[in-house]
């Protein structure tokens, strides 16, 4: 099964680089993973709300050139649901019936635009606190990674 990750803003920091290229190696057995690292605007602290509208809609226009059309769209949201990892595992496992891309989203500082939540699928939340993307693509990528062991009743996720 292809994974794709779509993501505004890149990993700046060395460990997070490590961390995730480790997870990117171990998922390498289970899917297909691609990581598509999208341009985020720049958006200071004082901006007016409708120059955050534009920030979140030239994201989103980003994003939406990033999905494939038969793509299975997950936007990584603060209100998506909430799951248990075996849930989660649970749920890749249904996907991977469906034989669709499954494109996981995730958005800049300002979250994602209007546009990109109608195209999404599905919404999930790690939690109802609020995480920089790079924090958000590493539990996402060890997630992905727990879930697929946990399908292949393998040790790890204890």
């Amino acid at each position: 099964m292809t994974v794709r990750v779509v993501c505004v803003g890149k990993l700046k920091e060395k460990y997070f680089e490590d961390a995730c290229a480790e997870f990117q190696k171990r998922l390498g057995r289970f899917c297909t993973l691609e990581i598509v690292e999208l341009a985020d605007e720049k958006a200071p602290e004082s901006l007016h709300p409708k120059d955050e509208d534009l920030v979140r809609e030239k994201e989103g226009k980003r994003i939406l050139k990033a999905i494939g059309p038969k793509d299975f769209v997950v936007a990584l949201a603060i209100d998506g649901k909430q799951m248990t990892s075996e849930q989660f595992a649970a749920y890749l496992a249904e996907k991977e019936t469906e034989a669709r891309p499954l494109a996981f989203v995730i958005g800049g500082s300002l979250g994602l635009s209007p546009e990109v939540y109608a195209r999404a699928d599905a919404r999930i939340s790690f939690s109802k606190m609020t995480f920089p993307h790079r924090i958000a693509r590493l539990l996402l990528l060890e997630q992905l990674y727990r879930g697929y062991k946990i399908n292949a009743h393998e040790a790890y996720h204890k």
